[in-house]
């Protein structure tokens, strides 16, 4: 019986410890974005290669202050539309001013424009994309985490996003060219992923992520990875 004991012991002590927990919502109500079902289980490979657990859903009823306090940081992966009800937004709106994380991929600027607070957080509203293009891409602070390992110069395909509103005090990291590619509607200084301290809590967006073949793209999985660790506040 002792015998056993230890084994379990030792068992338990070879399993994992996960001291950061993220949530990935994918809801939507417009346009779904088919790279999603691509997406959700890169995020959950990056967790199990860099120590956080990750948990996935699409049901908006989950976000009470119970279910959300499991969590250091919630995706917003390729979320458009109304995505949550009043009651919601004000949960997740206590849920950041304590201090947690929220990571926009994408289509999370074509999300809630009717809420304002949620519009600072992830700090820009979509506005029309061109066809998808390959464009070149300026990495403007290769200091930050979500940046370190990126190019200066960065060439890649994607649907590239117009924006209709951009907050102030984004810490811009990635712009792009307009130079590059046809269809650009933000001019020379076109914002493409940032990163900002917002009402308590930590935020971080990039507006890459619209195809499949991102999520098997290691520059782009280190990219949302380093933005991933910065909103759960992981070293």
């Amino acid at each position: 019986m002792r015998n056993i004991f230890l084994a379990a012991l030792v068992w338990l002590s070879a399993v994992p410890a996960f001291a950061k927990s993220i949530l990935i919502f994918s809801k939507t109500a417009g346009y779904h974005h088919e790279s999603i079902a691509a997406g959700i289980p890169a995020i959950m490979k990056l967790g199990a290669e860099n120590g956080f657990s990750v948990d996935t859903t699409t049901n908006s009823a989950l976000f009470t202050a119970d279910n959300l306090k499991k969590y250091d940081a919630v995706i917003f992966l390729s979320t458009t539309g109304d995505v949550l009800n009043d009651e919601q937004q004000k949960t997740f709106e206590a849920y950041i001013k304590s201090g947690k994380g929220f990571v926009g991929v994408h289509a999370a600027t074509d999300t809630e424009y009717d809420w304002p607070w949620y519009g600072d957080l992830v700090g820009a509203y979509f506005k029309s994309h061109p066809k998808q293009q390959q464009a070149t891409f300026h990495v403007v602070d290769r200091k930050f985490i979500a940046t370190k390992d990126l190019p200066e110069t960065w060439v890649r395909f994607d649907e590239l996003y117009n924006f209709k509103y951009i907050a102030k005090g984004l810490h811009v990291l990635i712009t792009i060219d307009e130079k590059s590619y046809t269809g650009g509607e933000n001019g020379d200084n076109h914002p493409m992923s940032w990163y900002h301290q917002y009402d308590g809590g930590r935020a971080f967006y990039t507006e890459l992520g619209h195809t499949d073949e991102s999520y098997s793209d290691p520059l782009y999985l280190k990219h949302l990875l380093g933005g991933i660790k910065y909103a759960a506040g992981i070293k």
